[in-house]
């Protein structure tokens, strides 16, 4: 994997994004019909990078995998995490990779969302453009989830706007 395929991957993959709210400061959502309206920060955390850079192009069916600490603002307090698998379905330029990711909500409301996407991007451009992630189900009070996710680059974070209907 290229540096900027891992980059990529991690902003494209993150977004696929994650909802929480924290019991005891609930993230602000605006009331949509039957549904949320807020705004999260993703960050990647560490993880074992025993799959190093190679230096190489990304090939078909070449995949990874990592995980996001979520919050409200940047750098502050964590509300939910999520878990991404990435697989890289077209090499070239563009390349595409399709993404499916899980998030865990914290507190109330409380359950799980699921999120996909394919993600075109060109492995030469260090600036990743913003992208949408659709919404395919969740648990708990997320059950029957339906909506998207715009995901854009923003320094270290990505930024999440996400848009849930019911």
């Amino acid at each position: 994997m290229t540096g900027s395929f891992r980059r990529i991957g991690a902003l494209g993959a993150a977004t696929v994004a994650a909802v929480a709210f924290a019991s005891a400061a609930p993230v602000a959502a605006a009331p949509a019909v039957d549904g949320f309206e807020f705004t999260l920060y993703a960050k990647e955390v560490p993880t074992d990078e025993s799959g190093e850079d190679t230096g190489r192009a990304p090939e078909p069916g070449d995949s990874f995998a990592f995980a996001d600490d979520l919050s409200r603002t940047k750098g502050g307090e964590s509300v939910g995490r999520d878990g991404v698998t990435c697989t890289v379905v077209r090499a070239g330029s563009p390349a595409d990779l399709l993404c499916v990711g899980t998030f865990v909500l914290n507190g109330g409301p409380g359950g799980q969302l699921t999120g996909q996407n394919l993600i075109s991007f060109d492995p030469s451009n260090e600036a990743p453009a913003a992208f949408d992630i659709a919404v395919t189900g969740g648990t708990g009070d997320f059950r029957d989830a339906r909506g998207y996710i715009r995901s854009t680059p923003d320094g270290d974070y990505a930024r999440l706007e996400f848009h849930i209907t019911r």
